[in-house]
């Protein structure tokens, strides 16, 4: 069963442990030490920041994170993205990885995108769209995306994570059911 619940600060040196590990640091690029940890993701963790660090468990064991957070609250995200994709107003995104090198390939990360999208609707009654940019080069994150059913809207030009990868992106959607 996949769970989530807040990130909190006694997590970091499992989060900085996922953030070494060369599958996520490929994309991720994030510094590891424990005081960038602390600055990147205490503040969440803390509620001081709108974003929300969510640790994904597998029947209670952490094993991944997803980031959810607001367009609205990153009016720099919406800037960048101004006249590649339309952004409805209510749109959100998420951010994810799954940790454990051991779990990568098991269909964890399509389950759970699959859960954070379904629950993305109950817990944010405003929200409206979800859109996920991702670097085009990360194969297994857009087959992920395409897995758990959003559709690909847009090729765009973003800044990347990780500065020896160009900015090409593609745009990941899925709309609020409408029943």
């Amino acid at each position: 069963m996949i769970s989530w619940r807040r990130l909190d600060e006694t997590d970091f040196p499992l989060l900085r442990r996922w953030l070494e590990q060369p599958h996520v640091a490929r994309w991720w690029h994030h510094e590891t030490s424990p005081e960038a940890v602390a600055r990147d993701f205490g503040p969440a963790a803390r509620g001081e920041e709108a974003s929300e660090d969510l640790l994904v468990l597998l029947d209670g064991e952490p094993f991944g994170l997803v980031q959810r957070y607001r367009f609205a609250d990153y009016p720099e995200y919406v800037a960048e993205l101004s006249g590649q994709a339309e952004i409805p107003e209510g749109s959100m995104s998420i951010d994810y990885l799954i940790g454990d090198p051991l779990l990568v390939g098991r269909g964890l990360g399509t389950r759970t995108v699959r859960a954070i999208v379904r629950a993305t609707w109950t817990d944010h009654p405003a929200a409206t769209t979800l859109l996920v940019p991702v670097h085009a080069g990360n194969r297994a994150s857009w087959r992920v995306l395409e897995k758990a059913g959003l559709r690909r809207v847009a090729d765009v030009s973003l800044e990347p994570d990780n500065p020896v990868d160009d900015r090409a992106h593609y745009l990941y959607r899925i709309d609020r059911p409408l029943d």
